[in-house]
């Protein structure tokens, strides 16, 4: 297999989760920025935007010699943006006799990328074998919010969009990530938010706006919601202009809330009761995940529902499991959330144990990250919480939420939920310190107050 040798300043083609191959230059990272541990990366900063992430050797291709094929797949605008943006470089870099025009270190000890010719392809590009980024999923400072709005093809291949109508009611953390990946990959959306401002990048986008939730289920064949809590998802549907109103035989509802089996059932019925065809989705994830389009979807109710979402959840996930009736994707995702909110408080626990006993807490990650425990998740939320960085992937108030609707679950089929429990009262602890609206690793601060 050929090497190539990379370089600080060298230009690339970078791979990020499922978005399409983007044209980035090697630079040196800010100094607070660690490597993964334990993968070859590289600091990329990509072009016609303000992101950069650490790519992973495999992920990385040498600008020139692939420039013809890569502009051949993919013809987006904001593609085609970076790519002359690049050209503006080179021009630049050129009239300046070949300097460089920012970060010029060198790398004393250059990583390889192996060519994977004649191995067949994953990916949209023949003769390379396009891999998930570093650890499973991006690490990087900041949301990669103009690569996820460009056009492109998902990892497994081309989505071909449903010709239905699709209507999106809930722009929140999750919700506005689901709506850019229905777009990106050719999807007709109309949208509705509580706030109205927030469906403006939307529209810019190439979105519809709805002016209530009735009038976006009257224009569209499949609306999908994703709001709060089980009162947010019950005033949406049986509120003033609410979707009931907008309801006729045949239009599909998808709810995607994280809420209470009876609330389902509720709005199944209700639902049902106009004609209409009901379908549960909640979705496992975090703001992040949603992003990347890598959620995981726990669908159950009408089985035809599901089919006709199928490009739908390509777009928004890596994977949907159809659970049966109605009510079980919502029992499927409070246990699911029971265990991850359970899981934090735990690792938030131990952090503080080890600061307590005088302990470093850097240590104590690095070892926890070499055994059997390590997991992205893990490395994520204990970087954040050592940086003080406690902006929200997921809230701590929906955590603690889950929590409560998960021991409530539990005590209907008599099945005692301790851990849960006492994760739980942790999780309200945290919200009378004003954690409500940061991410659920902030649970943190409980034990430090």
């Amino acid at each position: 297999m050929a090497t190539v040798h990379l370089r600080i300043g060298d230009l690339v083609w970078g791979k990020l989760g499922r978005y399409p191959p983007w044209p980035g230059k090697v630079v040196s990272p800010p100094k607070d920025l660690k490597k993964p541990r334990g993968k070859k990366c590289h600091f990329v900063k990509f072009f016609g935007t303000e992101d950069h992430a650490w790519i992973k050797v495999e992920q990385l291709k040498p600008y020139h010699p692939h420039k013809e094929e890569m502009i051949k797949i993919n013809k987006g605008k904001r593609f085609q943006q970076a790519v002359d943006a690049v050209e503006d470089f080179l021009k630049k870099k050129e009239k300046q006799g070949g300097k460089e025009q920012d970060l010029t270190d060198s790398d004393p000890e250059p990583s390889s990328v192996e060519r994977l010719g004649g191995l067949g392809t994953t990916g949209p590009v023949s003769g390379f074998k396009w891999e998930s980024s570093v650890g499973g999923t991006r690490l990087t400072a900041r949301l990669s919010t103009s690569i996820q709005a460009a056009d492109s093809t998902a990892i497994n291949g081309s989505i071909t969009p449903t010709d239905k109508r699709i209507g999106f009611l809930g722009l929140g953390l999750m919700g506005s990530g689901i709506v850019s990946n229905l777009l990106k990959m050719g999807h007709v959306v109309t949208v509705w938010n509580r706030t109205v401002e927030k469906c403006d990048l939307f529209i810019q986008e190439g979105a519809r706006l709805g002016r209530t939730p009735a009038e976006v289920v009257s224009m569209c064949d499949i609306t999908f919601s994703c709001v709060s809590d089980p009162k947010a998802a019950r005033d949406l549907v049986l509120g003033p202009s609410g979707v009931l109103q907008g309801i006729r035989p045949g239009k599909c509802y998808v709810e995607m809330s994280t809420v209470d089996p009876e609330t389902i059932t509720e709005l199944s019925q209700v639902i049902s009761s106009r004609g209409g065809r009901f379908l549960e989705a909640p979705v496992a994830g975090s703001q992040q995940v949603s992003n990347e389009g890598m959620l995981v979807i726990l669908a159950a109710g009408d089985r035809t529902v599901y089919e006709d979402c199928s490009s739908c959840f390509q777009a928004m996930g890596k994977t949907s499991f159809f659970l049966g009736e109605v009510g079980n994707a919502a029992r499927m995702m409070l246990i699911l959330n029971m265990v991850q909110g359970s899981f934090m408080a735990t690792i938030a626990e131990g952090l503080t144990l080890a600061q307590a006993t005088g302990q470093s807490q850097h240590t104590f990650l690095d070892i926890l990250s070499q055994g059997q425990m390590a997991s992205t998740f893990v490395d994520q939320k204990c970087q954040n919480i050592l940086q003080g960085n406690f902006k929200p992937d997921y809230y701590l108030k929906h955590i603690q939420k889950d929590l409560r609707l998960a021991i409530s679950m539990g005590d209907t089929a008599n099945h005692p939920t301790p851990m849960a429990a006492a994760a739980n009262e942790v999780y309200k602890r945290a919200k009378a310190l004003d954690q409500s609206d940061n991410d659920m690793s902030a649970v943190y601060r409980a034990y430090i107050h």
